[in-house]
Parts: C-alpha cells; structure tokens; sequence
C-alpha cells in the first residue's frame, strides 16, 4: 500500500508532534547555546518541548506532505503557514498573560515582534528539511516500533504533558532568554 494513501493511527500524529515538539526544544536550545553561552529551557512549559513545533510541524505535514518533491513550494508554504502560527500563537501568548516568549522587533521585517523575515526563512528550512527527510526516516522508524509500545509511549507522554499543562497554564515558565516583561502570580 502507498505510504501516503495509507490510513494513519492515531498515535502516529501523537508520536509525530511529540518528536517535532522535542526537536524545535533542541532547536530553540542550541540557538540559546550558541549565541548566550548558556542552556535554556525555552518555552511556556517546563519539559524539552515547544509544542507550537509540533503544532506546525503537523499542519505542515497534513497540508504538504503531497509537496515533498517539490522543495521550493513546500519552503514557500511552509515560511508562510509557520509564519502565521508563530504570529497567533505569540499575540494569544501576549494576551494571556502579558509576557513575550519571543521577540523579533529588533530584526528586519518583523511583524509586531512577534515574526520576521528570518524565521519565516528558517520555518521554510525547516519545512523541506521536515517533509523531504525527515517524514521518510520517521515512517520507517514509527512502523518498527510494536504497537503495544507506540500506546504505552503515546499514553505517557500525553499523561506527562497534560500535568505539565495544568501546571504551566497557572505559573508558566518565564525567566532571563525565556520571556520579556513581568508577570503577577497572586
């Protein structure tokens, strides 16, 4: 059967965003190491993932993933789709709780600070990167992994990140090169 055309489980999309939510972790990470010296734990959450990656990484699969042959378009789509839910996601975050968890108002043709031309080219990257290499790779491994073992990983990764969740949804993580401003917890 195509890969494709074949019927996806649900816990292929679970285990899909839980990967793509660890990777953009590593992702946002490394950046931090780089050009900070220093390791952070960047995001709302406490654990390694920035579900907005996941979130994104899953749009742009079910919305490209007929494009893998096609890099340019799928670059062009994925800045865009990316570009629009890094915007909501940062405004809802803003609104939520007056806090910026990123801040691109320093950078060239940034949008309210919350994108800008360059992560909107890094998002296309990303996208190709997703759709042309790493989606092979990760058919592949998913298919290898008993299903027994793809429920009980799906299971407690929902169960670690719904606690987490709850937790960060009344005292979200903030700090220094985590998010600008103040926030009253009373």
């Amino acid at each position: 059967m195509d890969e494709m055309k074949e019927q996806r489980r649900v816990d292929f999309y679970i285990l899909l965003f839980f990967l793509l939510s660890f990777l953009g972790w590593l992702w946002e990470g490394a950046i931090y190491l780089v050009t900070a010296h220093e390791f952070v734990n960047r995001g709302i959450y406490k654990g390694p993932y920035l579900p907005v990656y996941g979130v994104g990484g899953l749009l742009l699969w079910f919305l490209l993933h007929r494009l893998s042959r096609k890099p340019v378009g799928t670059f062009l789509l994925s800045a865009l789709i990316c570009s629009v839910l890094e915007y909501l996601t940062g405004y809802f975050l803003e609104w939520r709780w007056g806090l910026r968890w990123w801040d691109y108002s320093g950078y060239f043709m940034n949008l309210d600070g919350h994108i800008c031309l360059l992560s909107a080219a890094a998002f296309g990257l990303a996208g190709v990167v997703l759709n042309c290499l790493v989606m092979p790779w990760y058919m592949k491994a998913y298919h290898r992994i008993p299903e027994k073992w793809r429920i009980a990983l799906c299971l407690l990764l929902l169960a670690i990140i719904i606690a987490d969740a709850t937790y960060c949804a009344v005292r979200p993580q903030t700090g220094e090169n985590i998010t600008t401003g103040k926030i009253d917890y009373k």
